[in-house]
């Protein structure tokens, strides 16, 4: 018989902190799911990236945007804009991406795909 698994965010199987963020884990059933909370200033290439090595993120997301505003700053030179309400999909890399908040509002979102690797010494 399947059993019924509930979990919440505010206790999160893992935290993945860096500065001016931090990557919460829930894993429920098959799935990795995670919720990034980002400071106004943070940027991926300045407080993520150091602490796995690389200069741009190579993972590739799907998810929600929950609140505030950021970037997916693709290598090629385009930007996209990811503010609430928004989901998004964006491939991995290489050549990679660049994320940044856009604004004085803490961004938030779900990622549905990619969460397990994300933050990770040996992931980006």
């Amino acid at each position: 018989m399947l059993e019924v698994i509930l979990k919440r965010f505010e206790e999160p199987d893992e935290i993945r902190k860096f500065e001016k963020g931090r990557f919460e884990i829930v894993r429920i059933g098959n799935m990795t799911i995670g919720r990034a909370t980002y400071e106004p200033g943070w940027r991926w290439s300045a407080h993520v990236g150091p602490g796995v090595g690389t200069s741009h993120c190579n993972g590739e997301h799907v998810g929600l945007v929950l609140s505030g505003c950021a970037t997916a700053a693709m290598d090629g030179g385009t930007i996209h804009e990811l503010r609430a309400g928004t989901l998004f999909y964006i491939p991995p890399g290489p050549p990679g991406h660049d994320s940044w908040v856009v604004g004085d509002e803490t961004y938030v979102s779900l990622h549905f795909m990619g969460a397990a690797d994300y933050a990770k010494h040996d992931a980006s």
